[in-house]
């Protein structure tokens, strides 16, 4: 069990007393230069006591009593007023009245803080699902607000009906509520709190021995792995966290705002959220597992997309490709290793100066060798950038056909420059400079001119139909968006590379810097120094979007989610399949469209270690198609560096090896250890398919993770919260990456589980089938083999025998691998497997789609064994191989390989094949078209038996 410190509980009880220490201070100076003067100025206290051994504490912090007292508005709702001499807030006018309303969302508590001071405040338009949540407890959350009807501070708590701990409790104080700055703090239950992003945290678990700052405002900022810490912000928002509580149940939180944010962890445990725009919409998930907080989470925001079963396959690109010769080059030695490949991918090389939906005279055979791929069973993705330069048919058609593009305001003059290109002479259309020679126009994919008729916008109609254009030219099968911050070159500053463009000026100072000059910018813009501004790398914050309705002071965060839906429909349009869209840029519900990688990390151990870490948090954000730049994307990876990522990427969802320009090639073939290691770890990846498609089929239905920490199966074990080095796929099937230099071993963790009955069998190089000791381990892992992987027992996985592309592997027979759980006088597993064409959309959820489940269970009275397998849901005249083996381990029986029958009907087994090993409790079932799934019955399910004797 879960302990909190006497000190940590001490400090809880020091805040909810008023008592202010070091450790439960509230910031009231959150951006650089406090100093005693600047302090006070603000009516803040000054500690002049630095401490060194704590030197993130704050020395200027918010008295006590900052905030609001409450009183009873309409039913439900509380009128919240500033409360008399409390602190005044240095960056605007405090709100009057704030309204403070709560609702039930299935088991979801939704907590809304609106102030009636200014109107039409923003809310994100997303459109999310908010369908009502579900647990396996049947515990109520509650709002308790505290203070009501007097002049005391107004706070409130949530907690479970049940009680137990707070998930929030306000009473720390700190509410502050203006147009544009809102902050609002709370104590903590825990210090286990995973989440936030996208950021780089060097641990899973959030640390609370300091008080830690981390922006949220999407960047185009690349990862920096090798520093102690760096808070910075990355290219997507993700303003939600899980909390395991010290009982081992767990909680969740989500604030659904996109404008400039940032959250403080504090050490009371302590949180303070700011944000500068919007409103604060809070989300509590009751869980009380992890899992269930995710699949919470996802019901109100949309469950992902289902990628096309060829995405799961091994990647290939590069930025750097000279020539289509230079590809063609890299395919052929991945394939001259053995490797396999699934997907050719291509960066903007294959361009014509950098402008979507061209062909660079380098690349002018691509449409032909593309088909050349298709017919040796590969598929193709492209990289297309939103900016899109404004002197080309594709700008001039947007414009033809009433497409939207980011805009400067009415009453703003427009800059000189829009009158040099003849399509922006008259426009008030924002221009930037990015990738291609000339300006850019940046498409407003909020836009919400629904032409007459028509489900999709005027901008939506004219993106989907460049890319039916373009694959009418270049047959691509995935799309690959990046630089969708948005990103922009120079703004407010020269650009290098673009010297002869006159970069995008925003107004900083005057009368119209409200919006990019803000009284507050967050960690967002002040941890990156004098001259860097909420507009630094991306467009100015007075531009318009939505066709002129919002700000994008409020929505640049939105921006990868709203290409990102755009660009799915318009992959679905063109092509006419699901195929598969990768974004950089993400914001909750994202995962409903697109999948992610974790940007342009740099080929060092220390990024592949980060990268563990981030794959598990975007399964947390519901975004599970996510993947790393195997061998990383900035520098050049040794040779051992290499191999070690190529293992350990062959389990990320998302799987492609990817570098930068002007560096050596690094696909796997370039070095023979690195091909070798990389062809063993794919062709176990690709063995095991079916099951990893059968985790993202869960994910799209139901909200699951495909890849987990192990406290998301064992929070109650106090020794997996703080396991990142670590990860499953699904609850059942473990991997132990090696992350470190030189190492031939590694650290493996074994959890026991609640009642010590967890038992974990090798399925590497060593000890397979054999049961690993439960606890820590040592485990072998030298170059030459696989890294460890383990699976838990009480599970059946389904699998298929590998090929060198998932087109030929998905034609091979299914195998399932049943590892049991139980003690010899019995033993059960169960598992499940989800099988469509691969790329028929959206299968998931049109029931267009096999489902099988398996149970197995063995007895000792009568001696003997079952498998119960039960076509739950099925479609005529779909292909579905047949079950030819069936692999057990933790099996303490002798088979009667002569006593085999389906549904009462003797088999016959190929003995050749088959056997039973007792040294290490492992049986080998095989028979050619052993069960033809597509004839078991769909209502009773069907049995197949045998006996065994005991060994």
């Amino acid at each position: 069990m879960l302990r909190l410190t006497c000190l940590a509980v001490g400090l809880l009880l020091g805040g909810i007393n008023g008592q202010i220490t070091q450790f439960n201070r509230i910031d009231c100076y959150p951006q650089p230069g406090a100093n005693q003067q600047t302090c006070q100025s603000r009516g803040c206290i000054w500690d002049s006591n630095f401490d060194s051994s704590h030197p993130t504490v704050p020395l200027c912090y918010l008295p006590t009593g900052t905030g609001y007292t409450g009183a009873n508005g309409a039913p439900g709702t509380y009128i919240l007023t500033k409360k008399a001499g409390s602190f005044v807030n240095p960056y605007g006018a405090d709100s009057g009245h704030v309204i403070v309303s709560s609702q039930l969302i299935g088991k979801t508590l939704n907590v809304r803080f609106v102030d009636q001071s200014f109107t039409n405040r923003y809310e994100p338009p997303i459109g999310i699902p908010k369908n009502p949540s579900t647990s396996s407890s049947n515990d109520v959350l509650q709002f308790n607000p505290v203070n009501v009807g007097n002049q005391n501070l107004f706070s409130f708590t949530v907690t479970r009906a049940s009680k137990g701990p707070n998930f929030w409790d306000t009473s720390i104080g700190g509410l502050i509520f203006s147009d544009k700055y809102i902050q609002i703090a709370t104590l903590l239950p825990s210090q286990s709190i995973y989440g936030f992003g996208e950021a780089i945290h060097p641990s899973i678990k959030h640390d609370f021995s300091r008080y830690t700052t981390w922006a949220m405002f999407a960047r185009d900022e690349a990862p920096d792995s090798a520093s102690a810490l760096d808070t910075k912000n990355l290219y997507g928002v993700h303003p939600f966290y899980i909390c395991v509580e010290s009982d081992g149940k767990a909680h969740g939180v989500f604030i659904l705002n996109s404008n400039a944010q940032e959250v403080t962890t504090g050490m009371a445990p302590h949180l303070i959220y700011r944000t500068i725009g919007g409103m604060l919409d809070l989300y509590f998930f009751p869980g009380p597992t992890p899992e269930e907080v995710v699949n919470q989470y996802l019901a109100l925001i949309g469950t992902p997309m289902l990628p096309a079963y060829w995405s799961l396959g091994f990647q290939l690109c590069r930025w750097g490709y000279q020539s289509l010769q230079d590809i063609q080059a890299a395919v052929g030695r991945t394939q001259a290793a053995g490797i396999p490949l699934d997907v050719v991918f291509s960066d903007i090389d294959y361009m014509n100066h950098d402008e979507d939906f061209t062909t660079g005279s380098a690349f002018a055979g691509l449409s032909q060798y593309v088909d050349q791929l298709h017919a040796q069973g590969l598929h193709v993705t492209l990289i297309f950038d939103p900016a899109i330069e404004v002197d080309y048919d594709t700008f001039q058609r947007g414009l033809n056909t009433g497409a939207r593009f980011i805009e400067w305001p009415a009453s703003y003059p427009v800059p000189s420059t829009n009158s040099l290109y003849p399509m922006t002479a008259n426009t008030k259309i924002m221009l930037g400079a990015v990738w291609p020679d000339r300006h850019t126009a940046f498409p407003d994919f909020l836009d919400e001119n629904i032409t007459q008729g028509e489900s999709s916008s005027a901008t939506d109609k004219w993106w989907a139909g460049e890319f039916t254009l373009y694959h009418s030219k270049i047959a691509f099968d995935g799309i690959w968006i990046d630089m969708n911050e948005p990103s922009n070159f120079g703004t407010n500053q020269a650009s290098t590379g673009h010297e002869g463009i006159a970069p995008l000026a925003c107004p900083l100072t005057g009368s119209n810097n409200a919006l990019d000059s803000p009284p507050f910018q967050t960690q967002a813009v002040y941890l990156f120094g004098n001259g860097n501004y909420l507009s630094t790398k991306t467009l100015c914050m007075l531009g318009k979007t939505g066709g002129g309705k919002y700000n994008f002071y409020d929505t640049k965060s939105l921006y990868g989610w709203s290409e990102a839906r755009a660009t799915q429909k318009a992959l679905n349009t063109a092509t006419g399949k699901r195929g598969v869209v990768i974004s950089r840029s993400t914001f909750p519900s994202a995962g409903r469209y697109t999948g992610h990688w974790l940007g342009d990390n740099t080929a060092r151990w220390e990024d592949l270690r980060t990268s563990v870490i981030g794959a598990m948090e975007f399964n947390f954000f519901g975004i599970p198609y996510v993947g790393s730049d195997i061998c990383g994307f900035i520098g050049s990876p040794t040779e051992e560096l290499c191999l070690r990522w190529q293992q350990m990427g062959a389990f990320h969802p998302f799987s492609r090896n990817h570098n930068i320009a002007g560096t050596p090639p690094q696909d796997p073939a370039m070095w023979p250890s690195v091909a070798a290691a990389a062809k063993k770890a794919l062709l176990f990846r690709y063995h095991y398919l079916p099951h990893l498609y059968s985790l993202h089929y869960d994910a799209t239905l139901y909200g699951h993770t495909v890849l987990r920490p192990l406290f998301f199966e064992f929070p109650s074990d106090s020794a997996t919260l703080t396991l990142d080095k670590q990860f499953l796929w699904g609850s059942a099937f473990l991997i132990t990456p090696v992350l470190t230099q030189g190492a031939n071993s590694v650290d493996g963790y074994f959890p026991s589980g609640v009642n010590n009955d967890e038992v974990w069998y090798s399925i590497y190089d060593f000890n397979y089938a054999q049961a690993t000791p439960p606890g820590p381990n040592q485990l072998p892992a030298p170059v030459t083999s696989m890294i460890p992987v383990h699976v838990r027992g009480g599970y059946i996985l389904p699998r298929q025998a590998p090929a060198t592309t998932t087109t030929a592997a998905k034609t091979n027979p299914f195998e399932l691998l049943v590892a049991i759980k139980g003690v010899r006088g019995a033993g059960t597993a169960q598992g499940q497997l989800y099988w469509d064409d691969g790329e028929a959309s959206p299968s998931a959820v049109d029931g267009t789609y096999n489902y099988y489940k398996w149970n197995f269970a063995y007895s000792e009275t009568p001696m003997g064994a079952q498998l119960t397998l039960q076509r739950v849901n099925t479609v005529n005249g779909m292909s579905v191989p047949t079950l030819d083996i069936i692999e057990l381990f933790g099996y303490k029986f002798s088979p009667s390989f002569q006593s085999f029958a389906l549904d009462g009907n003797p088999l016959t087994l190929d003995m050749s094949s088959s056997f039973y090993n007792a040294s290490v409790n492992q049986a080998y079932i095989k028979a050619t078209n052993l069960i033809d799934l597509t004839k078991l019955n769909s209502g009773t399910p069907s049995v197949l038996s045998w006996r065994h004797t005991l060994m």
